[in-house]
């Protein structure tokens, strides 16, 4: 077999040792984990890097910030000033300790390529990494930064890789050696297009996983991953709701005891990010029209199958600091077409709008192997239509959607905020970089400058009141420039097998907790 046709079927990360009988748990995903440099972003996909790679801190589901490892921290009186001690007695998966040294080589690593990170606020403010000890590491800030140990949570960038591990340039000068870090899994083998092998980390300081190999099988299609589920080609499905069509998870979740579901409390927003730069949406009543002509509760309940909450606002008023009072642009299709109106947008013989001979058309991106955003998309389309304006559909891969995201290549464009702990310090952060559709859609507005420079503030705010007003006036703004149509309340499913217990929701929409999950056949507290 040649070289690239070796590539090609497998690239092995190291040997997998074969697990006992009943030992494997199979999951599935759209594509190939990637590389998993844990600096880096797409192709690498955030679920398989927080399992192999551990933060400092970790976020629980209640809000609140727990030790990992890290055990304990101390902020200086001016809230510049991040002292951690390590925990001791951990390595990584290749045997190397983990100290203060690894601490400071990956953050320094990590502050090499500061620019492609400028999206989350902290890797601007810092000053500086030092090592205060062979288990004490000191993060030295330019200004106090509240979501500083939330956004140390986050899976990525802040994660730690062997510095053995690290390639010649650090970690993205020229890539890593292999993806080696302190977690409870580590990757074992890729064969592109078909499957990723994990194999549980045999020096995990934690709790080990129960199952001795976890298994990810490519599946892009939706219809074709929650057939896998049905016939036990796959153990689990678990994720954003899109992971399997919703009408497959709701006949699936009932047909205990073979196989059973749950659904999560609203994790994030479901969103179109309209382009305020780009015509015809640069026309703000073209923006508050699309915003007024959708039927959400229509759409939630025939395409979501009532399993998403209807949205309004680009947050959940529960998201901390979110709720600014607003009031929603609500439902109304005359009171869409009388703003077209107004605004010179005259319909046609055709029934479609136009204006000094150019028509009210605009283009609609989504992932192309997603079905729930394939269907949203659709009735969008029909809704739209119904006051005048041309939608063209267009259905990609991930990589591409992400692209048009970053360049402002296109007119609505779907994208999510990002739940807990991204919500709402880390999202409002990325909306001043062009990293993400949120600073392409607001990049027409005249009061852009002021919307980043009240994000800024509202980032270094130390005294609560004053960060609630800052985001409640930033909220408000965002609203009523209508640079975004909220669809809904994004949710994770799992469904399992009856062989699978332990299955549980994680603190956020990207961690999956596989090291809590284990063989049904294994007592709870062996």
């Amino acid at each position: 077999m040649s070289k690239l046709a070796s590539l090609a079927v497998a690239v092995v990360m190291a040997c997998a040792v074969a697990p006992a009988a009943g030992q494997q748990l199979t999951y599935s995903w759209p594509t190939n984990v990637g590389p998993l440099n844990p600096h880096l972003y797409a192709p690498n996909q955030m679920f398989a890097q927080a399992s192999v790679y551990e933060p400092l801190v970790r976020y629980r589901a209640d809000g609140t910030i727990e030790p990992w490892l890290a055990t304990a921290w101390t902020v200086s009186p001016d809230g510049r000033t991040y002292d951690f001690i390590l925990r001791p007695g951990v390595t990584f998966s290749d045997g190397t300790p983990f100290d203060a040294a690894a601490v400071k080589a990956n953050f320094d690593a990590i502050l090499a390529n500061r620019a492609r990170h400028e999206w989350l606020d902290l890797t601007r403010q810092i000053d500086r990494a030092e090592i205060a000890g062979p288990l004490a590491f000191r993060l030295v800030l330019k200004a106090p930064h509240d979501p500083t140990l939330r956004e140390l949570a986050l899976p990525r960038p802040f994660r730690f890789l062997s510095p053995a591990a690290m390639g010649e340039g650090g970690t993205t000068a020229s890539g890593i050696k292999a993806p080696v870090g302190t977690g409870p899994w580590r990757l074992v083998e890729t064969r592109l297009g078909i499957s990723d092998t994990f194999a549980a980390n045999p020096t995990y300081w934690g709790g080990k996983p129960a199952f001795a190999r976890l298994v990810v099988k490519v599946i892009p299609d939706p219809n074709t991953r929650a057939i896998a589920l049905q016939t036990g080609e796959i153990d689990l499905v678990y994720g954003a709701a899109g992971q399997i069509p919703s009408e497959a998870f709701l006949r699936l979740r009932d047909q205990a005891p073979a196989v059973s579901g749950a659904v999560s409390a609203p994790l994030a927003t479901r969103v179109l990010a309209l382009n305020s730069a780009r015509a015809p949406t640069d026309d703000r009543a073209v923006r508050l029209a699309i915003n007024r002509a959708v039927d959400k509760d229509t759409l939630v309940r025939t395409v979501l199958d009532g399993l998403e909450p209807r949205a309004d606002f680009l947050f959940a008023p529960s998201v901390p600091d979110a709720d600014a009072g607003l009031t929603p642009h609500g439902f109304d299709r005359a009171a869409a077409n009388r703003l077209l109106d107004e605004a010179g947008w005259a319909r046609g013989t055709d029934g479609m709008r136009a204006k000094g001979g150019r028509p009210l058309a605009v283009e609609l991106d989504f992932v192309g192997t997603n079905a729930q955003q394939k269907a949203i998309a659709e009735v969008i389309q029909a809704d739209l239509a119904r006051i005048g304006i041309a939608v063209r559909l267009v259905g990609e891969e991930e990589s591409a959607i992400l692209a048009r995201q970053k360049d402002g290549r296109f007119g609505l464009i779907f994208g999510e905020t990002w739940g807990p702990p991204y919500d709402p310090a880390s999202f409002l952060s990325a909306m001043r970089a062009p990293s993400h559709a949120d600073y392409q859609a607001q990049r027409g507005l005249p009061e852009k400058p002021e919307i980043d420079a009240t994000i800024t503030a509202i980032l270094a705010a130390a005294d609560p009141a004053e960060r609630k007003r800052l985001t409640a006036g930033l909220l408000t703004a965002l609203h009523e420039s209508a640079v975004y149509l909220p669809i809904s309340h994004a949710v994770a499913i799992e469904v399992h097998r009856s062989a699978i217990a332990g299955v549980g929701f994680g603190a956020t929409l990207n961690e999956i907790p596989f090291a809590a999950m284990r063989p049904a056949s294994d007592r709870a507290d062996r």
